[in-house]
């Protein structure tokens, strides 16, 4: 019985075969979208001071900031030629060779770290809260992630590690191993992969990570951030939690997923001779990894300054200008609670009278 399956073969990256239309483009617009229609909508329960100029502004610089950084990002960490730096127009150059290929190669820490500076630009032009701005992103971003990890998955690309488990795929493009190796043949052995001949390549199954990231980072990360948006106990709490939970989540699942062939590890401390797409010990640290370990401590990092920060007091619904005729003093009720405090006591004073 054959313990794994096929990676689809009716899925293809063009939308329309011939065409420079692809998925994982789509997937990008349908991520920002979502995010968009998450954002507005707590903006709206929120009573947040924001017009939909500002809203539209606010994510036209996030996402471009989010895009530079991305593509920046991985051109300097990831690419191990030195063609970016023999020909830096290439970076946002989406041909190669007269044919268009897009921009292939995008960095999540890069996108994150282009993006955080984008909206705190924006903020400080227009003199909004940035931490409030923060946690309506962080409660934002990660459904809209899911659907760029879709995008990879139909791209048939940063699969994950060599696996015998029924959760193992096929993917058409990962590299083969020849049959006589010895943990080849055990492999293929254990989930009853054919061996058509000893010196055969074999197209081991994969763990599918893409689709692990999808759950975890995206729908089961959002789901925990979307569910204390309204409780949090201080502004930038819900962005702190996204940074860390982001690292966490990923720091773990990237023993799952296989490293870039090209750069390995970046720290391993018991040496092996084993192919990376098999699975080394819990001390062989990936790229991902180590940038995902320092979003764990700078999340952490945030939480303490941000619980000390002075105003740190979330501010769950803003409201509306009260007068309650103390002088004719007009204060600025932030949020339910408060307006109800404040209508309590204008109640008491009249009954005084």
């Amino acid at each position: 019985m054959l313990l794994s399956i096929n990676f689809p073969s009716w899925l293809k990256p063009e939308i329309i075969p011939g065409l420079p239309l692809r998925w994982y483009g789509l997937m990008y617009l349908i991520a920002f979208g979502v995010a968009y229609l998450l954002y507005k909508k707590q903006v709206k329960e929120r009573n947040f001071p924001m017009t939909a100029d500002d809203l539209s502004g606010l994510f036209f610089w996030g996402i471009a900031g989010l895009l530079i950084g991305a593509r920046v990002f991985s051109t300097i960490v990831y690419e191990t030629s030195d063609i970016y730096r023999r020909e830096p127009w290439l970076v946002f150059w989406p041909f190669r060779n007269g044919r268009f290929t897009g921009l292939q190669g995008m960095s999540y820490h890069g996108g994150v770290i282009g993006g955080i500076l984008g909206f705190i630009i924006y903020s400080a032009v227009k003199r909004f809260d940035t931490r409030e701005i923060a946690d309506m992103f962080a409660a934002s971003i990660p459904l809209g992630y899911t659907f760029g990890r879709l995008g990879n998955f139909i791209n048939a690309e940063l699969y994950g590690r060599i696996t015998a488990s029924p959760l193992g795929m096929v993917f058409p493009d990962a590299k083969t191993y020849p049959a006589n190796l010895l943990w080849v043949k055990e492999t293929a052995e254990k989930i009853g992969f054919p061996i058509p001949s000893p010196n055969a390549m074999l197209n081991l199954p994969r763990h599918p990570s893409q689709l692990y990231e999808a759950i975890f980072e995206g729908v089961i990360l959002w789901a925990i951030i979307w569910l204390i948006r309204n409780k949090k106990p201080f502004k930038g709490f819900t962005a702190g939690i996204y940074i860390f939970g982001y690292g966490i989540f990923r720091f773990f699942i990237e023993y799952f997923r296989e490293p870039d062939a090209d750069i390995g590890y970046r720290f391993q401390i018991v040496p092996t001779d084993l192919p990376i797409a098999l699975y080394h010990q819990p001390l062989s640290f990936s790229t991902g990894q180590v940038f995902c370990f320092a979003m764990v401590v700078i999340g952490v990092v945030w939480l303490i300054i941000a619980a000390n920060l002075p105003n740190h007091e979330p501010v769950r619904v803003y409201g509306k200008e009260l007068s309650i005729g103390n002088g004719g003093k007009s204060l600025t009720v932030q949020d339910r609670e408060t307006d109800r405090k404040i209508r309590r006591k204008i109640r008491r004073k009249a009954g005084k009278r």
